[in-house]
């Protein structure tokens, strides 16, 4: 069974990157809630990959894996192995944020998508956790109220 979408309507921040939503899997409806695995990349905002922002590229790598859904949420304050702190404080020059790639999916899809991330050299830290998705509404959902975009990570107020 395939999990539903990442994230919650409008919280990618000013980065740019949100949802990608409506893979369907082969075992069925891709909006079932049910176990999921959720992979969590960690990255700084200004991390790059083919002249794109690191965290975009994730972004299209899991759409082209057809992957549930991506969304990108950007921190407002943030240390990691430098120890460095960075802020988006008004006196501060920090203009390395951090960032955090959350993608949401069956087990078996986001495990075979980990090797797509080990080819983009991924510095930052890169977890796993196991979820359990209770409603994914969005385009093309049936029934009750709050079909909408939230929780799929595009559009909404």
């Amino acid at each position: 069974m395939t999990a539903g979408a990442a994230g919650a309507s409008g919280a990618s921040g000013a980065s740019g990157a949100s949802g990608a939503s409506g893979a369907s899997g082969a075992s069925g409806d891709s909006r079932r809630g049910g176990p999921a695995l959720r992979l969590t990349v960690l990255v700084g905002e200004n991390d790059r990959c083919r002249h794109r922002p690191l965290y975009s590229e994730i972004v299209h790598r899991a759409r082209a894996a057809g992957l549930a859904g991506a969304s990108v949420f950007r921190g407002i304050e943030g240390f990691g192995a430098s120890s460095l702190v960075h802020t988006a404080r008004l006196l501060s020059l920090s203009g390395d944020l951090p960032v955090a790639v959350v993608i949401v999916d069956a087990e078996e899809r986001v495990r075979a998508f980990l090797p797509v991330l080990d080819g983009l050299a991924v510095a930052g830290l890169v977890t796993l956790e196991r979820c359990e998705v209770v409603r994914c509404a969005g385009p093309g959902a049936t029934g009750g109220a709050g079909t909408g975009s939230a929780g799929t990570g595009e559009g909404g107020a």
